[in-house]
């Protein structure tokens, strides 16, 4: 089901005093968040669901909030539903919002050093020669 309208204007309308930078992206029939250039949070089926990683899960996890699957057979990705009662406390949400936004800018930042730290396999053996056959 889409997102409509209304919950993603509800959602910008409470995350902005947080996030004043955010910005939305439509992707397949979902609403990606983004601050800046961090991808912290999806808006699916008119629930909101932030970046988690293993330090935060346990916590959604807790509350009985489900993972976000956006496709049914996949394995969940690592956003996990935000409780509604949280969206109408300021102070709470702005704490789940800024562990969301350091666990998106965790994220990045081991995707950028991460890149090409792996060592090299063994050289490869220089080509042999191959005769030419006249």
């Amino acid at each position: 089901m889409p997102v409509s309208d209304g919950y993603l204007t509800y959602i910008l309308d409470q995350l902005r005093p947080i996030v004043p930078s955010i910005r939305v992206r439509r992707m397949f029939g979902a609403v990606g968040l983004y601050a800046t250039d961090l991808f912290f949070a999806v808006v699916d089926d008119d629930a909101l669901y932030l970046k988690v990683d293993d330090t935060t899960r346990g916590e959604y996890e807790a509350r009985g909030m489900p993972p976000f699957h956006p496709f049914e057979l996949h394995a969940s990705m690592n956003y996990s539903q935000l409780p509604e009662e949280i969206l109408e406390e300021r102070d709470e949400l702005h704490r789940w919002t800024s562990r969301s936004l350091d666990v998106a800018r965790s994220a990045k930042r081991t995707r950028t050093t991460g890149r090409g730290t792996k060592k090299r396999a063994a050289k490869k053996s220089p080509a042999k020669k191959r005769r030419r056959r006249l």
